[in-house]
């Protein structure tokens, strides 16, 4: 077996829900057992924000195994998220661990966020006076109107969109307005071009058992406390946040909270939305074409990818 660090990045992606993060942690300690340190980066939107540990599935300090995460709880809640932003910083942190012998295990089921890292993907500007008149016109004009131009636009990146995502259609029109077309617009290429040397790991399910797990999933974040979570949250401007309260589960509690949801409804609406959010995440990652798939429930995967990436 070679006993030299391997010198790439291993990615662990998938749906919500699949063991993403306990496979991590099982490949790392197998690695670390080898003689080789291993750190893990964050490649969940929702797990930069502070604060937002139920929902997220956030494994507690306490649970990590003493493995280094890096890229969690790096934002208030307020903050807006950027996947240039993201593309930057989880870049810098993996060639740090790169450069001190370490292994990088990226982990996450952001798919914009993962690419990000992954390939060469680069970002259209900003222009803030055509994102203010944008959102004035959100306002004024309503998000029906803003994502029916989108259509008229660019159809392609609209079919992409979620009309309730009014985010993404301001910053797909102020997109088209800076650069003349939508194309960079959060896409993955054609034929992707890795920015680093990566060994890609996907975990799946069956619809069937993906489905039981995630609605069980959301029970619980509201058995465990996600509600009040969401109170607390809320002092520190959580309501205010651009990304952080349009989170699945979190718009839902804070719904909740002001009595305009019933739990039931509110559970039963998240459930909706993340089995959605699943079937988009799976849509995403299965355009990688290098992935090497493995089932979610197969208890050997860590003792196969550690071995395999060991081997290399």
């Amino acid at each position: 077996m070679n006993t030299s660090p391997p010198r790439n990045i291993l990615a662990i992606v998938g749906a919500t829900g699949t063991g993403k993060s306990e496979l991590s942690l099982d490949v790392a300690e197998r690695l670390r057992a080898a003689g080789h340190e291993v750190e893990i980066v964050n490649a969940d939107a929702m797990q930069l924000y502070r604060g937002m540990n139920i929902g997220t599935a956030k494994l507690p300090p306490e649970e990590r195994r003493g493995i280094a995460h890096h890229l969690i709880d790096v934002l208030d809640v307020t903050a807006e998220a950027a996947v240039a932003d993201y593309q930057r910083d989880a870049r810098a942190v993996i060639t740090d661990v790169l450069a001190r012998g370490a292994i990088p295990i990226l982990v996450g089921g952001s798919g914009l966020y993962v690419s990000s890292v992954l390939f060469d993907f680069e970002f259209p500007g900003h222009d803030d006076s055509v994102r203010a008149r944008l959102e004035s016109e959100l306002v004024e004009l309503g998000p029906g109107f803003l994502f029916a131009r989108l259509s008229q636009r660019a159809p392609d990146v609209a079919k992409r969109i979620d009309q309730k995502n009014h985010r993404r259609i301001v910053r797909a029109l102020e997109v088209i307005e800076i650069k003349g077309d939508a194309g960079a617009l959060g896409t993955l290429p054609d034929e992707p071009v890795y920015w680093y040397p990566t060994r890609i790991i996907g975990l799946a399910d069956d619809r069937a058992t993906l489905i039981h797990r995630l609605d069980a999933r959301v029970r619980r974040m509201w058995e465990t406390g996600l509600v009040e979570e969401v109170r607390e949250l809320i002092p520190h401007g959580l309501e205010n946040g651009v990304t952080a309260r349009r989170a699945i589960g979190y718009a839902q509690a804070i719904s909740q909270v002001h009595g305009e949801l019933s739990q039931a409804d509110a559970i039963e609406q998240t459930q909706a939305l993340t089995r959605r959010y699943a079937r988009r995440q799976v849509s995403w990652f299965r355009r990688y074409a290098d992935v090497t798939w493995l089932d979610a429930s197969d208890l050997t995967n860590s003792e196969m990818v550690a071995t395999e990436l060991l081997s290399s």
